[in-house]
């Protein structure tokens, strides 16, 4: 079958409606930011309407520099961390009974549905001294007294991949699901243990699907918002944090949405990317 081009105005009526919700919810929104991103800021929090680079000179300060660094390597750690958490847990459950893995799936799914703001409390109570993990520690002999384990760039980490997980594993299941078994099964067969089998096959069979994870999981970890301020200190903040501390309580709204335009245009970048990469593994498929 092939797909007829467009004839008329009215076959383009059903992409009339995306379009309205995108050009309000998205290009209204950006484009305001993008203004206001270039405004100059006045003594006493107040700015007025202006075309200056002040707030995006500032990205070369030793500040945003060093916030900016911090957030790439936290949300690389985390995406790494899920990454290589959830591929074999991901090969393994699918390995298992199917009433397993609606089980799992579901406890998954369930992990999904708390907010961030719960995650984060969640964890900042198993960390804390008076009820947190290290009494059982203690309990056990391990430990002499109980200790807390946040603020903590540990419990920053821990709370961002245990919030990021499901999300990998969910974006894995149906690639590790249409991988043909005959090829580890082949593997094993020449001799090769399940761990070799495992990263000699299924790993560089799934080489584009890893990358796209990885990316939308940095994507997912770039953006965090409260954890970091749950579960860290102030040298923890993400972009994010500081894109909210800026606007609110430094009165800083221009270099907030400078710094807003660079994380949406990354954002998009890493996007693309991702496109780029399926695009590139369907077309060698």
């Amino acid at each position: 079958m092939r797909r007829e081009a467009p004839q008329t105005l009215g076959d383009y009526a059903p992409l009339a409606f995306p379009a309205i919700m995108l050009i309000v919810f998205f290009v209204v929104p950006f484009g305001t930011m993008i203004s206001v991103s270039f405004f100059k800021r006045q003594q006493g929090g107040f700015y007025t309407p202006d075309f200056v680079f002040d707030n995006y000179i500032r990205f070369l300060s030793a500040f945003f520099g060093g916030v900016l660094s911090f957030s790439l390597l936290l949300a690389i750690a985390v995406a790494a961390t899920c990454v290589v958490l959830a591929l074999p847990f991901t090969y393994l459950l699918i390995r298992m009974k199917r009433r397993t893995q609606v089980a799992w799936l579901v406890a998954l799914l369930s992990i999904l549905s708390l907010s961030e703001v719960i995650i984060g409390f969640a964890w900042s109570t198993l960390f804390s001294r008076t009820a947190g993990i290290t009494n059982l520690f203690v309990w056990l002999g391990l430990m002499q007294q109980a200790v807390a384990l946040t603020p903590s760039i540990g419990a920053v980490v821990t709370g961002m991949v245990y919030q990021a997980f499901p999300y990998t594993v969910l974006v894995l299941y149906p690639a590790l699901v249409r991988l043909d078994p005959t090829l580890s099964e082949a593997a094993r067969t020449l001799g090769a243990s399940p761990v070799k089998a495992f990263f000699t096959v299924v790993v560089p069979a799934l080489r584009d699907t890893i990358l796209a994870t990885l990316i939308m999981v940095f994507i997912f970890a770039l953006g965090s918002y409260l954890l970091p301020q749950l579960l860290g200190r102030p040298q923890h903040w993400t972009l994010s944090v500081h894109i909210t501390d800026q606007a609110i309580y430094q009165s800083n709204m221009p270099f907030a949405a400078a710094m807003a335009v660079f994380l949406v245009l990354v954002t998009l970048a890493l996007v693309a990317l991702t496109l780029l990469v399926g695009r590139q593994g369907g077309a060698s498929k």
